[in-house]
C-alpha cells in the first residue's frame, strides 16, 4: 500500500485549479468591468448564501475600502476568480464602487464606468448601434 505524498511535496495544482472552478460556477469572467485596482467598498445589504470567500471579500472591505488585487492578494486567490466573485456581491448589493470624492477625469470615468455597469446589468441583451 502507498502512503500519499510527503510534506516535501507540493500540492497538485489541478486541485487548486478545480476548487476555483467550483468556486466561481465554472465562469472565467465578472459581469462588471473591473480592473484590478478597482476599489470597492461595503453595500448596504448582507450577502446570503455565497461562498466563505465571498464573505471574507465584504468583511474586508468594510474594514476600509479595497482594490481587487489587494482583495485576491489577501485571500491567496486568483484575481479573476475574485472579479467574478465581486460581480456577484455587487449584484447582491453587498458591495459597491464608491465613486471618487475629488473632481477631474477619475470621478467621471468612474461614474461612466458605474453607469454603463447598470445599463448592461439592466438590458443584457442590449447592444450600442454607432451612428
Amino acid at each position: 500500500m502507498t502512503s500519499g505524498p510527503g510534506p516535501d511535496v507540493p500540492p497538485d495544482d489541478t486541485a487548486s485549479i478545480a476548487r476555483l472552478y467550483a468556486l466561481t460556477d465554472g465562469r472565467t469572467r465578472p459581469r462588471h468591468i473591473l480592473s484590478m485596482h478597482t476599489v470597492l467598498g461595503p453595500g448596504p445589504r448582507s450577502p446570503r448564501g455565497v461562498p466563505d470567500e465571498s464573505v471574507q471579500i465584504v468583511a474586508l472591505c468594510r474594514q476600509r475600502s479595497r482594490p481587487l488585487v489587494e482583495l485576491a492578494g489577501t485571500l491567496g486567490l486568483h484575481v479573476t476568480a475574485v472579479a467574478v466573485l465581486v460581480s456577484d456581491l455587487i449584484d447582491a448589493g453587498a458591495l459597491v464602487l464608491p465613486i471618487a470624492e475629488t473632481p477631474g477625469q477619475d470621478r467621471e470615468t468612474q461614474t461612466l464606468l458605474a453607469l454603463s455597469a447598470a445599463l448592461r446589468r439592466q438590458w443584457p441583451q442590449a447592444t450600442a448601434k454607432a451612428g
